[in-house]
This record gives structure tokens, sequence and C-alpha cells, in this order.
């Protein structure tokens, strides 16, 4: 049977599990960033290797097809990763420390 949790053990989970966007930009933007980071890596494989297909009607004896396959087996994917959440809990403290910082300042 399940446990109830007192609402102090439902904000400490809280503050461990739930993840804040920390890399700086608008956490808006990041939702079409992300999408569009994505969909650019994908493209510019494909792209890469559509360069290095022959066009249509040209000449294609064996060495020309063991080139084009050599090349298109070398060409490699662009590395994209999301840079990783921060936990709740050391989201705010990083914000009450920047907060501090600026208040120190003026």
């Amino acid at each position: 049977m399940k446990t109830r949790k007192t609402p102090q053990e439902k904000k400490r989970l809280s503050y461990l599990k739930d993840c804040r966007n920390c890399y700086g930009e608008n956490d808006k933007s990041a939702r079409t960033s992300i999408r569009f980071r994505k969909r650019y890596v994908n493209k510019a494989y494909r792209k890469a290797i559509k360069q290095n297909l022959l066009p249509k009607g040209e000449l294609r004896d064996e060495q020309t097809i063991d080139a084009m396959q050599n090349k298109i087996l070398a060409t490699q994917r662009k590395f994209w990763q999301k840079a990783e959440d921060m936990p709740l809990g050391e989201y705010i403290q990083y914000q009450r420390q920047s907060n501090r910082r600026r208040i120190k300042s003026h």
C-alpha cells in the first residue's frame, strides 16, 4: 500500500526530481530551437549524402560506384545534443546567488 506524503516530502522530492532549462536562453524559445537543431542535423546529413551520389544519366563503372560508396560511408552525421537540465533545487540556489550579486553591485 502506498504511504501518503506530507507536503514537506512532496516539496523535497520536487526539488530533487523536477528540472529547469538553465542554458541561458528563453525557456519558450528552447521548445522551438531543440526541434530546429534536430532537424538541422538530419537535413545536413541527408544533403551530404545526396551530394556524394552521382547525377542521373552519368556513366557508372565499378570504380566510380566504389568511390561513391566509400564517400557515403565516410560521411558522418553532425553532432548536437541538448544541454542537460538542472535539478530544481540547484536552479533555485543559482538564481538566489545571482540575485544577491545583482543587488550587491547596485
